[in-house]
C-alpha cells in the first residue's frame, strides 16, 4: 500500500461519540449499550415510514402525528443514549438515516399529496422535492462537523423543526381551512422553498434547553417564551403549534441579522 492509503483521513467523531462500555463490564454481555437507545432511533424510522403511507392513503392529519411522533422517539433515543451511556458511532449514524426518512422523506411527501400535487406539471415534485434534499444537505453537513459541535446551537434549521412546522400547518389547515385551496397550494410551495433554504443556510438556531432550574436562571426570557407557545398550544391547539414553530424560525433569523450587522458596526 502506498503512502497514500496509509494516510488516508478516517472519519472523526467527538469524544462523547465513542462507545465508552468496552471498558466496563456488562450485564447482558450479548446485548450492547447501544442497542436500547438504537431501539427507540428505529422507532423514529418506522414513525416516518407509517407517515409516508398513511399521506399516500390520503389520512393528512394521521400522517402529522406520526411525524410527530416520530420527533418524540428522536428526543427520547438521545436521552436514552446518554442515560444509559449507550452513545455509539453506528447509533450516531442510525439517527441521521432515520432523521431522512421521518423529517425529509415523510414531510416532503405530505406537502405533495396534501397540496402540491396539483400543480401543473412536474411543479409539485420539484418543491416537494426540496424538503427531502435540504434535509439530506443538512444532516450531511452536520455529521460532517460534529467536531465542531456546540449543543446549545445549530447552524442552519434543525430538519425536525422543519418538519414539525409543516405539520402543524397542514394540521391547521385540514382543521380548519381558512384559506382557498389555489391560496393555499401558493403558501405551502413558498413555504416548502423557504424551509429548505433555511435548513441549508447558516441562520443560527439555539437547542431547546432543558426544563431546569439552572435553565430559567440563565435564560429566564427565552424559558418564559416556551412556557407561553406550550400553553397557546394546549389552547388552540394546531394554530398556535404552527404560529409557534414560525416563531422559532423568525427568532432565529432575527437573531442572525443582528449578529451580522454587530460584525458590520465593527
Amino acid at each position: 500500500m502506498d503512502d497514500a492509503g496509509s494516510n488516508k483521513v478516517q472519519k472523526r467523531y467527538p469524544p462523547f461519540l465513542k462507545n465508552s462500555s468496552k471498558d466496563r463490564l456488562q450485564l447482558f454481555p450479548f446485548v450492547s449499550r447501544s442497542f436500547v437507545p438504537s431501539v427507540f432511533t428505529v422507532m423514529n424510522m418506522v414513525s416516518g415510514y407509517i407517515s409516508i403511507v398513511m399521506s399516500g392513503e390520503g389520512s393528512f392529519v394521521a400522517a402529522c402525528w406520526f411525524i410527530i411522533l416520530a420527533a418524540f422517539f428522536d428526543t427520547i433515543d438521545g436521552f436514552v443514549a446518554r442515560v444509559t451511556n449507550g452513545t455509539s458511532d453506528f447509533g450516531f449514524e442510525l439517527d441521521s438515516l432515520s432523521d431522512l426518512v421521518s423529517f425529509g422523506a415523510a414531510p416532503a411527501y405530505l406537502v405533495y399529496k396534501f397540496g402540491l400535487e396539483g400543480l401543473p406539471g412536474m411543479t409539485g415534485i420539484f418543491v416537494s422535492s426540496l424538503l427531502m434534499i435540504g434535509s439530506g444537505l443538512r444532516l450531511a453537513r452536520f455529521n460532517i462537523s460534529m467536531i465542531d459541535y456546540k449543543k446549545d446551537s445549530f447552524s442552519g434549521l434543525p430538519t425536525p423543526a422543519q418538519a414539525l412546522t409543516i405539520t402543524g400547518f397542514v394540521l391547521w389547515m385540514s382543521g380548519d381551512p381558512i384559506l382557498p385551496r389555489h391560496m393555499m397550494q401558493s403558501v405551502l410551495a413558498w413555504l416548502a422553498t423557504g424551509l429548505a433554504l433555511l435548513m441549508v443556510s447558516k441562520v443560527n438556531y439555539d437547542a431547546l434547553p432543558k426544563p431546569t432550574a439552572d435553565s430559567f436562571r440563565q435564560k429566564p426570557l427565552q424559558m418564559s417564551l416556551y412556557i407561553v407557545a406550550m400553553f397557546c398550544v394546549l389552547v388552540f391547539h394546531s394554530k398556535a403549534f404552527f404560529l409557534a414553530m414560525l416563531l422559532y424560525i423568525l427568532l432565529g433569523i432575527a437573531r442572525s441579522i443582528t449578529m451580522l450587522y454587530r460584525q458590520w458596526q465593527t
